[in-house]
This record gives structure tokens, sequence and C-alpha cells, in this order.
């Protein structure tokens, strides 16, 4: 019984060691060669797109921007009403 657990316990470790070798074929060269591979697939966005975005989100963020003052000015009156209240 005690060999059989020894056994195991050893098919196991040479198990693990044999999935720690297969996760490190290619290492960092293949990485970096995958990686500059997917890089050339993506579709980058023209000049003409970037500065229409730009345009976009910091036309939003001004509008959003006054809209919070707006709020915040105006439940800062009524908290002030409120307490001139008592």
């Amino acid at each position: 019984m005690a060999k059989q657990a020894e056994i195991n316990s050893k098919a196991s470790k040479s198990k693990k060691e044999s999935a720690k070798s297969e996760k490190k074929k290619g290492g960092i060269k293949k990485f970096l060669k995958d990686l500059r591979s997917e890089i050339k697939k993506v579709v980058w966005p023209t000049k003409k797109q970037i500065i229409n975005n730009t345009g976009i989100v910091l036309t939003v963020m001004v509008i959003m921007g006054l809209f919070l003052a707006g709020i915040d000015a105006g439940l800062g009156a009524a908290v002030k009403a409120l307490l001139n209240l008592g």
C-alpha cells in the first residue's frame, strides 16, 4: 500500500515537471515573436480619426463638467436655503 502511494506521488511529480518544461518552451523569444505578429494585425486609426475622437471626448468632458457644476451649485444653494430656514 505504501509503495503504491510512493509510486503515485512520483508519477504526479514527473507530470508536474513535464508540465513546467512544456510551459517554458519558446520562452521570451517566442513571446516577442508572437507579440510582433499580433501588433502587425492591429488596424491603427488615421490621424483624422484621432483628431475627431479627441475633439468628441473633450467636448463631452466640458459638457459634463458644466452639468455637474450646475448640479453642485443648485444643491449648494438648496442646502444654504434649508440652513437659513432654521
